[in-house]
């Protein structure tokens, strides 16, 4: 068994609970989604599925991005082509849904944009049955692109875009998301919803948007693991909030597997190695419903 710690439910089952989401559940979320991100994307990683699904919550708030399946090193090259198949349509850039060939973290903060209007509405921000109707409903909240803006679409879905209606921008609806859609939330989130990827806000960049002071406060008050209280009841806070990863993510070891039996190998090496260093406690609970067929 490989054990990971629990995390009871995930943000797709929370946005359609029935449980009431306040404005500081959705700044602490957002927080924490960018916070991961700013790390995967300082390694060169782009996640490349985020949705609400692949977000872990625990019975705190804690939030975790999982499911690394289509993720991917960033790649520099800009001749290089890359896969259109990937992220689940409803939170899928438009460049891609545009046929870029090449495409870069921006894709990312895309789908947190669609994840933060749906923390909003509680409903999803962009539902269509098909890519060329989800690229209808984007252009009606932002409106036709220039043809700037779409100079990494493929010429045919340049075509098409030129051949309908323009369309003028409607993002003063969403302020009508939700009673918690206020100026400094729609100002992040329009940053976060442009069509120019090139355009688009940097994780970096959202994460310093004041609207995120309070989500960044309330998580390192009483929520993360790298602050913590001394004896006398004293907050010691980290030096860097949001840390970046000390080098670029190096998938050679990755590319070099090409066994279950190696992948067995190299993880039991890492946890030995882990071992060495100190043992993390282990807390099992004997009332959860897993427990018995665990134990056996």
């Amino acid at each position: 068994y490989v054990i990971t710690e629990l995390l009871q439910s995930d943000l797709h089952k929370i946005i359609v609970s029935p449980q009431h989401l306040s404005a500081d559940h959705i700044k602490v979320f957002l927080y924490q989604i960018l916070r991961g991100l700013k790390y995967l994307h300082s390694a060169r990683i782009l996640h490349r599925d985020i949705k609400p699904g692949n977000l872990l919550v625990n019975s705190n708030c804690v939030l975790k991005i999982c499911d690394f399946g289509l993720a991917r090193v960033e790649e520099p090259d800009q001749s290089k082509h890359m896969t259109q198949e990937v992220v689940t349509q409803y939170y899928r850039a438009p460049e891609i849904l545009m046929g870029a060939r090449h495409y870069s973290a921006a894709v990312d903060v895309w789908s947190v944009g669609c994840i933060f209007g749906e923390l909003l509405g509680r409903r999803i921000l962009f539902q269509a049955q098909s890519p060329v109707q989800q690229l209808e409903l984007i252009t009606e909240l932002l409106g036709t692109p220039s043809m700037e803006d779409m100079r990494h679409a493929c010429e045919g879905a340049r075509c098409h875009m030129l051949r309908r209606a323009a369309k003028p921008p409607t993002l003063s609806a969403l302020y009508r998301l939700s009673t918690h859609a206020t100026h400094e939330a729609v100002h992040l989130l329009c940053q976060m919803l442009v069509f120019d990827p090139d355009k688009r806000i940097s994780v970096i960049d959202a994460l310093a948007h004041p609207y995120l002071d309070e989500g960044r406060l309330r998580y390192h008050s009483c929520m993360c693991k790298c602050c913590f209280t001394t004896s006398a009841g004293m907050r010691q806070y980290i030096v860097d909030f949001e840390p970046s990863a000390t080098q670029p993510f190096d998938d050679l070891w990755e590319r070099k597997l090409t066994s279950v039996q190696q992948v067995k190998e190299e993880m039991h090496k890492f946890i030995a190695e882990q071992l060495q260093t100190g043992r993390v406690p282990l807390c099992i609970n004997p009332q959860s419903a897993a427990f018995k067929s665990f134990a056996r």
